[in-house]
């Protein structure tokens, strides 16, 4: 096996908006670097990326899948990430890891908001971007309009090192600036080219844009600009020794043009990232704490092992998988690594280099290189292993909070361990969905990025552990208040021979402020009822309270005023109490004009200017009140409040509306009151369940 140098590593996410052609691309890399001898094709689920069931199944990617090739002597990790932002974990762990990001834009679609946003995460992680323009076969496209839209939402720094000549069906030459030249590719997808002096109208473009690409250039280092002025250019030498950190200090983001489901276009951009594309070297340092949280430096150069888990998957004919990358030092089999995180220690198995499902066993891996473990025994996504001698912690992906939510329904008894155990594992492999246990309801929720991936969450779980389990929408937390004041009355007795039953309980009830809660108090005087039944009571408004009077739902909001009673010598006793005070407090609560509070959702929407209108409508009709609105690149922000029951599959309708070019972010907001005949449909079905013994 090759053992690749740092420098000669280049380990890099492929990220961008769905359906952008971000897994052809990969295919395409592969099939020049002679890893597969025939491209595969999504429709036909034969691509090296997309292996998995779910995958093949839905035609799009659902897991960041890593590969690896070599070309011109460097070695190429490459990790093609989902598209949908229901994955997005996928490609937050791979652009931690990745020493660059290269960014796919569909060329008939243009930008969306998941361009917008791996755009944004690989900003905040660092890292310099590239742009690939995919799809120059199709019909339609127009490289002038599409670069125009990219600088508007990247600036004017994005710099085309490649132009379509002939873009539409049959395209299959480019204008290559660097070179000045054009380049004329092979129909068969091998990726093979010819290359010729660009002539003509072709020769004067490529005139002026090599001097662009010369003065991006001598931005990037000052003896660069110096010898710009004093010789009006640099030497293409010069020019090419600059590439590298120009890209570094993104002076300039270089953009390609390519068709990748045909190959066209692809080997010229595995050149640049070859020449001049990140390596582990130019990040030579990340940040880490040590084990009393102090921060420290993890260099390249240390001699112990530092590894960062980016992803956990369980394979079936393998067991679990870890994902890692090696900030420092090396691994072998049977190599002992301290996790930070467990403080437990961890002894590394057979070291796999991938390419999809294909697994190469390899004995070692250095530093700056990505590979994968089996059966590590308590280790999990965001773990940091190291040596005991230096032992460090390295920063984790903050994961953007789960927002779509679902019932787990079970159809089978006896399965709840095996939901229970699961559901634990599948939230080791990934960090973004939730799951917690309603005790309020009586339901388990699932909370997941968005509806996609809970129904992949859904279908894991039946899969692997063959249990039967469906999503259902979740019950609302809705609560119960009081808008008036009311008093009870409320005599309990009961004589069944011997020793009997009997209180009395007179209470009056207010409302209090909004989420200030349920307050009881007393103001008994006299001895009419002893004190020492006060608890009695209160526990019995308590339980009312949390039963709910109207539908079920728990009782907020409300001030208990225990003022008078009466008692029984001998029949007096706790239980008799409980129940006056059961009873009292709901004769009381119906009395003070009663009524449901629905739980509001503050909701965050971005979507294109031509979705507007739609979109509003929508809200309008899910009982939304818009609280403002904004533009962000490009892009309509609408920030509205809905209530939380208008808001189940949201994103699916979102994505119908606006052709997938939208997404939304939720969270809880505040409990407001409901429209009377909404509240009536709660409590009609609410009495109906019930009926039925659910």
């Amino acid at each position: 096996m090759k053992e690749y140098q740092p420098r000669d590593i280049r380990n890099f996410a492929i990220v961008g908006h769905a359906s952008s052609g971000k897994t052809m691309l990969s295919e395409a890399m592969l099939a020049c670097g002679g890893v597969i001898n025939r491209m595969g094709s999504i429709a036909a689920g034969s691509t090296v990326s997309d292996y998995h069931e779910s995958e093949q199944h839905r035609q799009i990617s659902v897991s960041a899948t890593l590969m690896h090739l070599d070309w011109l002597g460097k070695k190429f990790n490459i990790l093609d990430c989902p598209g949908y932002v229901d994955f997005i974990s996928e490609g937050l762990g791979a652009l931690k890891v990745g020493d660059f990001a290269l960014v796919v834009i569909h060329a008939g679609h243009g930008v969306h908001v998941g361009t917008d946003a791996v755009w944004r995460y690989a900003t905040e992680d660092g890292i310099p971007k590239m742009i690939v323009i995919n799809a120059f076969d199709k019909e339609e496209t127009d490289f002038d309009k599409i670069l125009a839209e990219t600088r508007a939402h990247f600036g004017e720094r994005v710099f085309p090192m490649t132009l379509p000549v002939n873009p539409g069906p049959g395209f299959s030459q480019l204008l290559d600036v660097p070179r000045s030249e054009i380049v004329t590719y092979a129909g068969d997808k091998s990726g093979k080219f010819t290359e010729a002096p660009a002539t003509g109208a072709w020769a004067e473009k490529v005139k002026k844009l090599h001097g662009e690409l010369i003065e991006h250039i001598a931005e990037s280092d000052d003896g660069l600009m110096e010898k710009f002025f004093a010789q009006g250019g640099l030497s293409e030498e010069e020019m090419r020794a600059g590439i590298h950190e120009a890209i570094q200090k993104q002076v300039f983001i270089p953009l390609f043009v390519t068709s990748a489901e045909n190959n066209i276009g692809v080997a010229r951009l595995m050149d640049i990232i070859a020449k001049y594309g990140s390596s582990p070297v130019d990040r030579q340092k990340v940040e880490a704490a040590d084990g009393d949280g102090k921060e420290v430096a993890v260099s390249l150069t240390d001699p112990d092992p530092v590894l960062y888990v980016f992803k956990t998957m369980s394979e079936a004919q393998f067991g679990e998988l870890s994902f890692f990358r090696i900030y420092s030092g090396s691994i072998k089999f049977g190599s002992e690594l301290y996790n930070s995180a467990r403080r437990s220690t961890e002894k590394i198995g057979q070291i796999y280099m991938l390419n999809g499902k294909m697994r190469t066993s390899v004995p070692s891996l250095g530093a700056g290189d990505i590979g994968a473990v089996v059966k590590l025994k308590d280790t999990h996504t965001g773990n940091t292993l190291c040596s005991s001698r230096k032992i460090v912690a390295l920063p984790k992906v903050e994961y953007p909070k789960p927002n779509i939510h679902a019932s787990l329904h079970s159809k089978a008894k006896g399965e709840e361990d095996k939901i229970a155990t699961g559901l634990a594992a599948l939230h080791h492999e990934d960090p973004t969905f939730l799951y917690m246990v309603d005790a309020e309801l009586r339901q388990t929720i699932l909370s997941a990025q968005g509806e996609l991936h809970l129904e992949v969450i859904a279908e894991r779980l039946r899969r692997r552990y063959n249990v039967h389990v469906d999503l259902a929408e979740p019950r609302v937390r809705y609560r119960e208040t009081i808008k008036s004041k009311g008093d009870s009355k409320y005599r309990h007795k009961k004589q069944t021979g011997g020793a009997g039953q009997f209180a009395e309980v007179w209470m009056r009830i207010e409302p209090k402020s909004r989420d200030t809660g349920l307050e009881f108090t007393q103001s008994l005087a006299g001895q009419n009822v002893d004190r020492v039944f006060v608890p009695s009571v209160e526990k019995g408004v308590l339980k009312a309270a949390e039963e709910g009077i109207l539908a079920g739902y728990r009782v907020v909001d409300v001030k208990v005023n225990f003022y008078d009673g009466k008692m029984h010598p001998v029949d007096s006793k706790d239980i008799a109490f409980q129940i006056a005070g059961y009873f009292a407090f709901k004769e009381s609560f119906l009395a003070a004009r009663p009524c449901l509070l629905e739980p509001i959702h503050l909701v965050e929407i971005r979507i294109p200017d031509d979705c507007m209108g739609k979109v509003m409508g929508d809200l309008s009709s899910r009982r939304g009140k818009i609280q403002g609105m904004d533009v962000e690149g490009g892009f309509q922000i609408i920030k509205a409040q809905v209530p939380a029951k208008e808001l189940y599959r949201y994103s699916s309708t979102l994505r119908s509306l606006t052709g997938g070019r939208g997404v939304h972010q939720e969270s809880f907001s505040h409990y407001e009151e409901m429209p009377r005949e909404a509240e009536h449909k709660v409590i009609e079905e609410s009495k109906k369940a019930r009926g039925n013994g659910e």
